[in-house]
């Protein structure tokens, strides 16, 4: 028996694109079909849960741009997995796989694949039936007064 642990490896990523707008389109779009919204917003970036999407000239990306890299979102079932991929395509996204089972990478394994503005190859996947342990891990803090 295998297991399989998400969610506990991975704290934040964060891609530097060319374009910003057109990379706003395309991740406000993917991940709205995928229940995430757009949480946050700074000068030349934006962001959701653990991603964050900047600018070359944004606070820490040091001038350069990332990629080409591969990410994948979970999603809830196949169907989730299919809206993404639509939304992907009518959002600026280039299809890269259709959504499908991929059985070579384990029984149950279904997902689509698309590139982003910037070529970066972008997953949603769903992993078959299965029981999640939690929905998230939730951290909680109050930042320091600014004196």
């Amino acid at each position: 028996m295998q297991k399989l642990y998400r969610g506990r490896l991975v704290d934040h990523v964060q891609l530097v694109v060319r374009d910003l707008d057109a990379s706003r389109r395309f991740y406000e779009a993917v991940l709205d079909v995928l229940g995430i919204k757009i949480d946050f917003e700074a000068e030349g970036m934006f962001g959701a849960d653990e991603l964050a999407i900047s600018t070359a000239d944004s606070e820490g990306a040091q001038g350069k741009l990332t990629g080409p890299t591969h990410l994948a979102f979970q999603a809830e079932d196949e169907a989730m997995v299919e809206a993404f991929y639509k939304a992907g395509l009518a959002a600026g996204g280039t299809d890269n796989g259709a959504p499908g089972e991929r059985a070579n990478y384990h029984p149950g394994y279904y997902a689509a694949f698309l590139l982003d503005p910037d070529g970066n190859n972008i997953e949603a996947v769903y992993h078959g039936a299965h029981e999640r342990s939690a929905a998230a891990v939730e951290i909680s803090f109050e930042m320091p007064s600014q004196a």
